[in-house]
């Protein structure tokens, strides 16, 4: 068996470990990120962005409930644990605010807000691998669309001061910003995508916009997610709204090549999902052991597809089924366990471990729960044609 063989096994083979407890108050979960743990001892932490404007953390093993931030006016656009400090959580909401919280505290105040201009609509953002970069992609007010640079150093306990922006970029992109991703291991380099259907790479150590401009793929169709891939992540792919999906490679930039790898157009109709057939993609994931890039997709009845991506087309590797009961609007991977987290709009969130066995709930009891909260929250159901927002 080969090692990607062996990594789609495994990943077929996820089973539900922990399941959150019911919140008094469901919301879709829309974003979710994990902590890298400051020495081996210590507890991992969870954060998931809600559709009511708050942000909860919880014990990553347990699923515990530990905090929640209820003080954003805006709708969030994500969530992100800095990579060098566990303890340090960043929210970015549409009231052109990017927060930053010191989970250790009980306070509802943050540490540090980073202020955007005043007609600064946030709806993406993410922080550089190094944790001095935050940037923040805006909706289009008038003809004007920004990606905002924020330097991080200096995050005192006094937030009275929000600190100013770095600067912009506004001549790369011509609609919406919907997702911002910044490489993994090279601190410089972020790529964008947009409601235009451009996807940029940028080199922020240049000196302008022009100059920073590294490249431009086009999707064709508005972009609602993104991140890089492949050896040393010299690849970048996107998933767009209309559930196409698009996949370049950055190292054939200056060779005759061409760069891009792979282009569905409709993933719905390449991808074979028996039974209940794909009708959304949510994004990729990268995993690093088998050199292999995964999608992930699902159904409006809560049946999450797990696909393997090549250079010849998408396939099927397996359904996790039985966890959630309508749309799953999140995901989180982690390569040291080889676990997944997901969120959806049943307000559940769920671990998936190889073979594991649920111990938090009794089968029953859960889809109890899960029927009772969708009573309660709004299912917006998938149609095959219908664009998820």
């Amino acid at each position: 068996m080969t090692a990607v063989e062996k990594v789609e096994e495994q990943l077929a083979g996820l089973r539900i470990a922990r399941r959150c407890a019911p919140s008094e108050e469901p919301a879709y979960l829309l974003d979710i990120a994990t902590s890298t743990p400051a020495h081996p001892a210590s507890s991992r932490l969870v954060a998931v962005s809600c559709s009511n404007k708050s942000v909860r953390v919880y014990d990553r093993d347990t699923l515990h409930l530990l905090r929640e931030y209820s003080g954003h006016p805006g709708t969030l656009s994500g969530v992100s644990f800095a990579h060098a400090c566990d303890s340090v959580l960043f929210s970015a909401c549409s009231e052109g605010a990017v927060k930053c919280w010191d989970v250790r505290s009980a306070t509802q105040k943050p540490v540090q807000v980073f202020s955007g201009y005043p007609s600064n609509v946030f709806i993406s953002f993410d922080v550089s691998c190094s944790d001095l970069i935050v940037c923040a992609g805006t909706e289009k007010a008038e003809k004007d669309t920004f990606l905002v640079f924020w330097d991080t150093r200096g995050i005192t306990d006094c937030a009275s001061t929000a600190k100013e922006p770095l600067g912009v970029y506004s001549e790369s992109h011509n609609d919406d910003i919907t997702k911002i991703c910044f490489h993994p291991i090279e601190p410089n380099l972020v790529v964008s995508g947009s409601t235009d259907g451009l996807v940029n790479v940028f080199d922020i150590n240049k000196d302008n916009e022009d100059d920073a401009l590294v490249s431009t793929c086009n999707s064709d169709s508005s972009v609602s997610s993104l991140g890089w891939s492949g050896k040393d992540y010299k690849q970048i792919y996107c998933v767009t709204h209309d559930e196409g999906f698009c996949w370049w490679d950055m190292a054939q930039l200056d060779t005759e090549e061409p760069i891009t790898l792979l282009h569905v157009v409709d993933a719905r109709e390449s991808v074979c999902a028996e039974n209940h057939g794909l009708h959304y993609l949510v994004g990729g994931l990268y995993h690093e052991k088998a050199g292999k890039l995964f999608l992930i997709g699902g159904t409006s009845t809560g049946n999450i597809h797990l696909i393997s991506c090549g250079t010849d087309g998408l396939s099927l590797v397996g359904t996790l089924s039985e966890g959630h009961s309508a749309t799953v609007r999140s995901f989180c991977w982690s390569p040291t366990d080889e676990s997944l987290l997901t969120g959806g709009e049943d307000a559940q969130l769920l671990l998936w471990k190889p073979g594991a066995v649920e111990r938090s709930l009794t089968k029953k009891a859960s889809l109890k729960i899960s029927s009772s909260v969708q009573k309660r929250v709004r299912v917006h159901n998938t149609s095959l044609k219908s664009r998820k927002k």
